[in-house]
C-alpha cells in the first residue's frame, strides 16, 4: 500500500501549448509498476478548454463541479454537468472545458500506450469552434 499525502504534490498550471485559459491540474493517480492508468482532477476557469487531442486507449472524464462543454470531431458541442461521465473512444479527436460563464472540474482517466504516452495534442480550439454552447432545457 502507498499513501501519497495531498501536501506532497503541488497543483500544476495547465500548459498554454495544450489549454486555452486558466486550467489547473491535480494528479490523482500515476502509472506505477505494471499499471498504465493515470487520473487527474482538472480545474477549468470559465471559458477555459483543452486543445483538440486524442488518447491511444480512450479517455473517461467525470464531471464533479460546475458546467462544461465537450465535443468530438464532427459532432455537436455537448453540455456536461456534475455526475455526467463522458467516454472518448481510442484515437477519437475531441476537446473539453468549462462553459463560458461557469467553472468546471472533472476527473480525467486515461491509459498510457506502450511508450508511456497518454495523449497526443493537436491545435487549439478556435473561438468559433467553441462558439456559443447549446442552451439547456433541464
Amino acid at each position: 500500500m502507498q499513501i501519497t499525502r495531498s501536501s506532497s504534490t503541488d497543483t500544476q498550471k495547465g500548459p498554454a501549448d495544450y489549454f486555452t485559459g486558466d486550467v489547473y491540474i491535480d494528479a490523482v493517480a500515476a502509472p506505477a509498476g505494471t499499471s498504465t492508468f493515470a487520473a487527474a482532477a482538472v480545474h477549468f476557469s470559465p471559458g477555459a478548454r483543452t486543445a483538440w487531442h486524442t488518447h491511444p486507449h480512450g479517455q473517461t472524464i467525470f464531471v464533479t463541479e460546475g458546467m462544461g462543454l465537450c465535443q468530438r470531431e464532427g459532432g455537436p458541442v455537448e453540455i456536461i454537468r456534475p455526475g455526467d461521465r463522458v467516454f472518448f473512444e481510442p484515437e477519437e479527436h475531441h476537446w473539453h472545458g468549462a462553459a463560458p460563464n461557469r467553472f468546471m472540474v472533472h476527473i480525467a482517466i486515461q491509459q498510457t500506450d506502450e511508450s508511456g504516452k497518454p495523449v497526443t495534442w493537436g491545435r487549439h480550439v478556435t473561438d468559433e469552434e467553441y462558439g456559443t454552447p447549446p442552451t439547456s432545457t433541464d
